[in-house]
């Protein structure tokens, strides 16, 4: 068990990092007259980041998903990755996400209620 200043020393912590993670983008938005000149640069940077970041932490987060699914239990895996397989034939199919990610999780719900692994 932790003691009530490593406690509050974390808390300090992980409030000082979501301080500097909300900020961040503030540096990149100055309406400095000094920062314009390398605006091209950071168009640049900001275009990369906007179209490689969220594809990446979708990736992350779905191979996070999968994974511990599988190894809770390996059919609960094998309903995981039926059902976003299901999601991404129907985001393919339809194009939108509501559709999409509502229907792979009811898919995983009903089978998850309806086999026993």
């Amino acid at each position: 068990m932790i003691s009530v200043n490593q406690a509050l020393f974390f808390v300090f912590v992980m409030g000082a990092v979501i301080l500097f993670c909300r900020a961040l983008p503030f540096l990149f938005f100055d309406q400095n007259e000094s920062v314009k000149a390398n605006s091209s640069r950071r168009a640049a940077i900001l275009g990369f980041v906007e179209k490689t970041v969220p594809p990446a932490a979708m990736t992350v987060l779905a191979f996070n998903a999968l994974g511990g699914a599988f190894t809770a239990n390996a059919g609960g895996g094998f309903m995981a990755l039926a059902a976003a397989a299901f999601t991404a034939l129907a985001h393919i199919w339809k194009g939108n996400a509501l559709i999409s990610i509502l229907g792979g999780t009811a898919l995983y719900m009903i089978l998850q209620r309806t086999i026993i692994v």
